[in-house]
């Protein structure tokens, strides 16, 4: 069929010749959209992500840059055993899949920890200057106990051999810890040891403080790495639950990630405060029959 007689077949049918325009208006538009998708945005293209754990920041920005992807530091911590402006963790995980151009948001190792004023807790119950100290950041390093009336309560504090006073402005790092000066009434001078094994780091040092103790030497078997010690949970304390102590003894500790080990210790402490009162049970038992 010649040009002619297609042109004067689709004049005498006009509806057919709008039809055709449409079908090929779609195809057009269709055809461009395809192009722009695949190489506008890159729909078709996908990248594996680097691994940036581990690497200093400058090092990873680079590495980032040749992956056409954009590297944004959303948050720090402070990590002692590792050197400032390291990558500790990345979103999305090394091996992700993803489009050119994505953002790979990281935590780094800050360089200095920060700082924070000490607050005032002479005055106060034990329990209470631990509390208010926590909230700011800060810990007890250790209890030391003087003769007074007022058992458990803060006569001074000290940022290592500087008092703390009420118009005190000293700073020190977040995870620091103030020396507490605290009464002890001669005939309140005794205390129980809790329960430590099974607790964290933290949680044990807690009940410690709140029962009048310090934590002494703290040690970490062979499971312990730098990446799941926060997890880890005392398996070894060297007094158990249930001795009495003088106020401000100190109690070593022993950290594990071991399950086993941190089982054992809690059924070796639980045998041991049972044996402990089946003894007082028979002593009582004794002087009723004198």
């Amino acid at each position: 069929m010649q040009f002619s007689q297609i042109r004067k077949y689709f004049k005498r049918h006009q509806i057919q010749w709008n039809a055709l325009l449409i079908v090929l208006v779609f195809i057009a538009v269709s055809i461009i959209a395809h192009i722009w998708m695949s190489y506008g945005t890159r729909h078709a293209k996908s990248c594996e992500v680097p691994n940036f754990v581990g690497c200093q920041l400058s090092d990873a920005e680079l590495l980032s840059q040749r992956n056409g992807m954009n590297l944004i530091v959303i948050d720090s911590l402070f990590v002692p055993a590792y050197p400032g402006g390291l990558v500790l963790e990345q979103i999305p995980k090394a091996g992700s899949a993803v489009k050119s151009g994505r953002k790979v948001y990281v935590t780094i190792n800050s360089f200095n920890q920060k700082k924070v004023r000490v607050p005032y807790v002479a005055g106060l119950s034990l329990r209470q200057a631990k509390n208010i100290l926590q909230v700011s950041g800060l810990q007890i390093e250790y209890l030391r106990y003087i003769e007074d009336m007022a058992t458990n309560y803060v006569l001074q504090e000290f940022a290592g051999t500087e008092p703390v006073t009420e118009q005190s402005e000293i700073m020190l790092e977040q995870g620091k810890g103030v020396i507490l000066e605290v009464g002890a009434n001669p005939l309140e001078n005794s205390t129980v040891v809790p329960l430590l094994a099974g607790k964290t780091l933290f949680e044990a040092k807690n009940a410690l403080w709140e029962s009048g103790l310090n934590c002494g030497e703290i040690s970490y078997d062979g499971t312990i790495t730098e990446t799941n010690k926060n997890s880890a949970r005392v398996c070894v304390q060297s007094l158990f639950q249930g001795n009495h102590l003088q106020l401000g003894t100190f109690i070593a500790l022993k950290l594990t990630v071991d399950e086993k080990k941190i089982e054992n210790a809690v059924k070796e402490n639980e045998q041991y405060m049972k044996s402990i009162l089946e003894l007082e049970t028979q002593q009582i038992e004794e002087t009723e029959q004198k």
